[in-house]
């Protein structure tokens, strides 16, 4: 009998989620033949490698359901150069793969590194520090809790501390508190959240192992664990010792193995039963036969059915009571702190790029991370579950610090018990938050992200927006992030730029790391440790915030290295130029391929101006993988006619065809009639330009007054219900609010007073609350209608002259007049022979019309006449600048 010893392998890359030891040998089949001779087939396969080739062998297995044109094909669209550039992409991406898998496990590990990378708390009464930052020759952690020193808290010299991959390590030993006796157990771990009250038993880990050896193992069982040493003692007393063999003519001849097997077997035939596995070995009668070791089945069985002795190993471990009465924490929670480098251009501190809560820089001081760990009595417990995704989302814009009545920046927790109600009471069902990841300058909205992984601590704690996720959850919203990829800020003492020192760490050098004219930093979206740190952010968001989707914010500044600002003609060679970033492709597609996976009930939104082709197809077929897309033209077709076009020139063929958008994506498109952008980033809102500032004292029946909200209502209603399967509105919006939004800066003399949203306006009769009365009846006709979920609208009727649109979806008849001026009476064609009820007028009282369609008009029976190519019709009335809506309510068959 032989021993083997294991070398062990010591990783400390960014895969493994702590130091542990991996065998680079595995036990192999010892090949006895029947001509004496032994012949053992060894091999030194790392594990990583045999993922690698496990991974490369399932790529190319499922590639029998993988075009790379297939969307192409779908579409019917022939372009040779642009299904090159797709062909050609798909290798890199199989390329890009195989090269993860030569450093992480598989794509989740990818996606995961949050578990391992920043301050993490380990059971070993100890924190680990994990940073990457491959331009650093020295790696240190300082902060309130060291005295800040560069010294105290270091990585170690060597492999422990500084792999070949740029990954820094740092372990923050807990110190015994003065009296306390080190623990018996080398490794002794302590729960800090299950159980963490258990305290100290008081039993010894001796007696835990004696009854562990007791209660577990069975007379016998436990030999080889006690006695590890006695085979090979035995033999080597009998090869060497002083009664064994001198010389090789003593030795003599070693008989094979079979031969010897068989000596063993007939000198303990006579052997009493014993509790050891009992083993045989079966010989096929074949020359160089495989010799087959085999086991009792009946002891096989026993032996599965044993459980590892686990539950011993657990009660050694001790809770967090026994752990803070003998350990002082290396860094408490709260303890503020910073990482220190060394670097060819001298020592700096940055903001750790994986930390959870950070201060930013304010009033002169220097940024810091917070070290987030509170007690378990003060975490959040979580208790609601999101709600499946509907088929059609009714999304609510939003930005927390600016959602209060008040002039000063609203916290989380003012959001969830005021805001949170209004927006399930208006009808919608999923809320977008922007500005939620940490950003330096408040007035960037939160577009410049420094702190990836850490909400915004100017509005909360993590666990004031765990509770904000939590409540919304419980009020079936679903909660949507609107996450910036796209760029990064350029600031360095509390962002990414120059993180190590070096200016190619995290994005690229030269000008095609800097926007062209935002003055923020592009990703090196080719990197491995880049792909890393963003996919682990969009991971993260998910497993920790239990986040329902992203909305991918501003992707032509990514996918194009002239960051979107050019002119796009529509021609296929424009999406497969030189400027296109191939790499920020395949970021895109590994993001969507791998969530979707991971969480498949998650929604991702592509908000692309250039629209770029397959942004919605599966990543399969050739497509980006995205769920929907933002149609961001409706928003500025509607702004530019107001602004600039007299209303009785608008062109109901131009509206019909923007709204719309790409009608083979129809059943993928979010739409807005008007987005955040028009309100915050310097212009007006539709409200602001239609209605101005309303004075209370100045009747309803103002014309002026009358125009802005007759039109503000029809173009809401025809942008909810002529597109796709989603509608936005950003928050304020969906009552007219007469103000732009204007974040503190320099050119207001830092003033709040435009930072805020009016709800008083809405708890009196006003134009305001009419507008809000109609708002929340246009969801409710979704949610009872299910309007956006249906197919495709059938426009049937669009006149330039007359200023009229019509068409139908699903069992609704939608009609519009923009007209300014003119009325009609008007046929308007219906498929269906039957009653047709008006469930939704503009021009109600209600909504602060003039009610000029009498009750006894609201239902209209069909005519049999055939009109805009339908069958029948319904002669209804229509007042100018009105829209309505009709359902049929009752089928007459003829």
């Amino acid at each position: 009998m032989a021993s083997l010893s294991l070398q062990p392998k010591i990783s400390l890359c960014p895969n493994n989620s702590i130091i542990h030891f991996q065998p680079r040998n595995k036990p192999q089949i010892i090949f006895l033949t029947r001509k004496v001779k032994i012949k053992i087939k060894c091999s030194s396969v790392d594990p990583q490698q045999q993922s690698f080739n496990r991974k490369t062998k399932s790529v190319a297995e499922t590639e029998k359901g993988v075009d790379p044109v297939g969307f192409l094909k779908k579409l019917g669209i022939t372009h040779k150069a642009f299904a090159q550039f797709l062909r050609e992409r798909y290798k890199s991406l199989k390329d890009l793969k195989a090269e993860i898998f030569t450093r992480h496990l598989n794509l989740r590990d990818m996606a995961s590194g949050f578990e391992i990378l920043g301050m993490h708390r380990h059971k070993e009464h100890r924190a680990d520090y994990m940073d990457w930052a491959p331009g650093a020759r020295y790696c240190a952690i300082v902060g309130d809790f060291n005295g800040w020193s560069p010294t105290e808290n270091a990585a170690r010299e060597g492999h422990f501390g500084h792999d070949d991959y740029g990954y820094w390590f740092i372990i923050l030993e807990d110190k015994l508190r003065e009296g306390e006796k080190p623990d018996e157990l080398y490794f002794q771990q302590y729960n800090y959240v299950d159980d963490y009250d258990k305290g100290d038993s008081g039993v010894t880990i001796d007696e835990v192992f004696q009854r562990a050896n007791d209660e577990y193992w069975e007379p016998g069982e436990d030999r080889f664990i006690k006695n590890r040493f006695e085979l090979p003692a035995k033999l080597y007393e009998r090869l060497f010792g002083p009664n064994g063999p001198q010389t090789i003519e003593e030795l003599g001849e070693i008989p094979d193995a079979e031969t010897r097997y068989k000596a063993h077997k007939e000198l303990h035939k006579d052997d009493p039963p014993s509790n050891l596995p009992p083993f045989d070995v079966i010989d096929n009668g074949k020359e160089y036969d495989i010799f087959n070791v085999v086991a009792d089945p009946a002891w096989q069985e026993k032996f599965r059915g044993k459980k590892p002795p686990l539950p011993y190993w657990t009660e050694t471990r001790k809770g967090r009571k026994a752990w803070l009465k003998k350990y002082v924490p290396a860094i408490p929670h709260g303890s503020k702190y910073r990482v220190y480098f060394n670097t060819p251009d001298g020592p700096l501190e940055r903001v750790p790029a994986w930390a959870t809560f950070v201060e930013p820089d304010a009033e002169g001081k220097q940024a810091y991370a917070i070290h987030w760990e509170p007690p378990p009595e003060c975490t959040y417990k979580w208790k609601h579950t999101a709600t499946k995704a509907p088929k059609s989302l009714r999304i609510y814009e939003c930005h927390v610090g600016i959602s209060g009545s008040e002039p000063k920046i609203s916290s989380f927790n003012d959001f969830t018990e005021k805001v949170l109600p209004h927006i399930k009471r208006a009808g919608y069902n999923a809320i977008q938050l922007i500005g939620i990841s940490e950003h330096k300058d408040y007035f960037t909205v939160g577009y410049r992200v420094t702190n990836f992984f850490a909400v915004s601590s100017r509005y909360g704690t993590p666990e004031d927006f765990k509770r904000l996720v939590d409540e919304a959850h419980g009020l079936g919203l679903l909660v949507f992030l609107d996450i910036v990829h796209s760029y990064s800020a350029a600031d360095e003492m509390v962002g990414l730029s120059r993180f190590d020192g070096s200016n190619d760490c995290y994005f690229h050098t030269g000008k095609r790391g800097n926007h062209k004219y935002w003055g923020t930093r592009i990703f090196k979206y080719g990197d491995l440790d880049v792909l890393h740190f963003l996919l682990s952010n969009l991971n993260w968001w998910v497993s920790e915030y239990k986040i329902d989707g992203f909305q991918f914010h501003s992707l032509a500044s990514m996918l194009y290295t002239h960051n979107g600002f050019a002119s796009f003609t529509g021609d296929l060679e424009e999406y497969c130029n030189q400027y296109v970033d191939k790499d920020a492709l395949m970021y895109l597609i590994l993001a969507n391929e791998i969530l979707h996976a991971l969480h498949p009930n998650i929604i991702t939104i592509a908000e692309d101006a250039t629209f770029y082709p397959g942004l919605c197809e599966p990543t399969s077929q050739g497509g980006l993988g995205f769920d929907y897309y933002v149609n961001l033209s409706a928003s500025d077709m509607w702004l530019s006619l107001l602004e600039n076009t007299p209303d009785h020139e608008w062109s109901m063929s131009k509206i019909t065809s923007t709204l719309l958008g790409n009608r083979s994506y129809a059943d993928k498109m979010l739409i807005y009639a008007e987005n955040h952008n028009q309100s915050i980033s310097g212009g007006r809102s539709l409200a602001e330009i239609l209605l101005g500032q309303v004075n209370e004292k100045v009747s309803q029946s103002n014309e002026s007054l009358l125009r802005g909200s007759s039109l503000l209502k029809m173009i809401k209603l025809i942008t909810f219900t002529i597109g796709g399967h989603g509608y936005l509105n950003f928050m304020g919006n969906e009552f007219g609010h007469p103000k732009r939004v204007e974040f503190p800066m320099a050119s207001n003399n830092f003033s709040f007073s435009l930072a805020n949203r009016c709800w008083g306006l809405l708890e009196k009769e006003g134009v305001y609350r009419d507008l809000f009365r109609f708002d929340k009846d246009m969801m409710k006709l979704d949610k009872n209608e299910k309007v956006l979920a249906r197919g495709l609208p059938n426009i049937h009727h669009v006149n330039d002259t007359n200023m009229v649109i019509s068409y139908i979806r699903g069992p609704l008849l939608f009609v519009f007049n923009f007209h300014p001026t003119d009325s009609y009476e008007r046929c308007i064609g219906v498929d269906e022979a039957g009653e047709y009820q008006l469930i939704l007028n503009t021009d109600e009282r209600r909504y602060g019309g003039q009610g000029f369609i009498k009750e006894e008009q609201y239902l209209q029976r069909t005519l049999s006449r055939r009109v805009d190519g339908l069958r029948n019709c319904i002669e209804v009335p229509l007042p100018s600048r009105t829209a309505q809506v009709y359902k049929l309510s009752r089928i007459l068959r003829i």
